[in-house]
């Protein structure tokens, strides 16, 4: 890896985008220092701590929920404009056949998530006010139509738009998924403050329980996320123009995790938005709604509740994108139009159907792993509380170790590139 990084040193072209990443991140860790005004910060640290869902959207956002920057809202916005138009996909004929007309298609759907994380953030901005405001955190009244509130919602969401363009850059002009990296930096910039505050209240035998399961953790993941199941593809000779085209065989890859870390990173999004709206009813007038309302908080607040609902849907979210990122019928298509076939395997619909059958038993494996992963912060705390100073946090490491591995793969693709480059003149 270390060679690797030092052979794209060398190339000015990849030295260029290494330092532009650097850069962004820099850029999007000094933005999330810069605070909006209107709130206490030691009640809002308290909120925190008490909120399993803040806490996490905290470490997401690199911390600048806690300090309430401008990028308090993190990539939170821009993930459930994603997830509504991933879902519409499914129901829009005109979004399903903008999906299958390639880099044109694909320009337009980015182009319609940006407009829709707009009124997300909006949404969400005040959202977080309104629960703010519920638990006495904001030191200015919190009214739609006070300049305070206004400030507060606009400068919210011009940061989450902030962050869209920065990842947008980093993918463009970068090595590596520009938000991927965005939510990597996040977590990587609490590493330096939780290891303040496990230096502060030393444990030997909590660093050493650390230390052992981070690296098995790392093991694991890395296993599970570069485990496939490789199915034989066998390609008959076929007759193209004047050219004949021997036969030959090879196989079809599929992971045990084909859906990566999304799942994890929909199923948060999904479970912050109930008690996102039902906060800004918390302080209704109509006694009903209030208490509805503060029911709903307190129920999303249980850490038990939360993190069933957290195993569920983390389970559910990578049935539901694994459908998205692998299709059984156009894969069993294009290996019957290119002459390949699986061995004892008929083409056309016995195709299609073997494999189904085999994606949907490697996603039960997939699920689990990253439905346990989810969970995994509450099961060490109740076995180990002595690490709750450290952050030891499943979700984390796995978007960690997942981020790395790919913006690895892409910068050894830039370089085998550049290797063939001699041939090609």
């Amino acid at each position: 890896m270390f060679q690797n990084i030092l052979q794209a040193w060398r190339a000015p072209d990849l030295r260029f985008r290494i330092l532009f990443v650097l850069g962004m991140l820099i850029v999007f860790r000094a933005l999330s220092h810069v605070p909006v005004p209107g709130v206490d910060r030691a009640a809002l640290d308290e909120l925190i701590g008490d909120n399993q869902l803040l806490g996490l959207l905290n470490i997401f956002s690199g911390g600048g929920l806690a300090n309430f920057s401008v990028v308090a809202l993190g990539m939170n916005p821009y993930i459930n404009a994603s997830i509504i138009m991933q879902l519409m996909q499914g129901v829009v004929p005109s979004l399903q056949n903008l999906a299958r007309e390639g880099e044109y298609g694909r320009q337009k759907i980015n182009q319609y998530t940006r407009y829709l994380t707009v009124p997300m953030a909006l949404l969400q901005s005040y959202g977080f006010l309104a629960l703010l405001n519920a638990s006495n955190v904001l030191t200015t009244p919190l009214d739609i139509s006070s300049f305070e509130t206004m400030t507060q919602i606009v400068t919210l969401t011009a940061g989450a738009v902030l962050l869209m363009w920065l990842g947008e850059l980093i993918t463009e002009k970068g090595i590596g998924n520009g938000i991927s990296l965005l939510i990597f930096a996040g977590i990587v910039g609490q590493a330096p403050s939780a290891l303040i505050a496990f230096i502060g209240n030393p444990d030997l035998a909590a660093a050493i329980a650390f230390g052992v399961i981070a690296v098995a953790g790392v093991a694991v993941i890395v296993y599970i996320q570069e485990g496939q199941r490789r199915i034989p593809i066998q390609y008959a000779s076929r007759v193209r123009g004047r050219r004949v085209y021997q036969g030959g065989q090879t196989y079809l890859p599929l992971r045990v995790n084909m859906a990566g870390v999304i799942p994890i990173i929909f199923a948060v999004s999904i479970l912050l938005f109930p008690a996102q709206i039902a906060a800004y009813f918390t302080t209704s007038d109509i006694e009903i709604v209030k208490q509805i309302s503060q029911a709903i908080v307190a129920f999303f607040n249980n850490q038990f509740v939360y993190a069933a609902l957290y195993f569920l849907l983390t389970f559910g979210f990578t049935y539901f994108y694994t459908a998205f990122v692998f299709k059984p019928d156009e894969t069993a298509t294009q290996l019957q139009k290119n002459g390949g076939f699986i061995p004892g395997i008929r083409p056309g619909r016995p195709t299609q159907d073997y494999l189904a059958k085999v994606a949907f038993r490697l996603t039960v494996a997939g699920a689990f792993f990253l439905a346990s992963v989810a969970v995994s912060p509450y099961i060490m705390g109740a076995l180990l509380p002595t690490l709750g100073a450290i952050g030891l946090g499943g979700t984390s490491l796995l978007i960690v170790v997942s981020v790395v591995v790919e913006t690895m793969k892409q910068l050894e693709a830039q370089l085998l590139m550049r290797q063939y480059e001699g041939f090609i003149k």
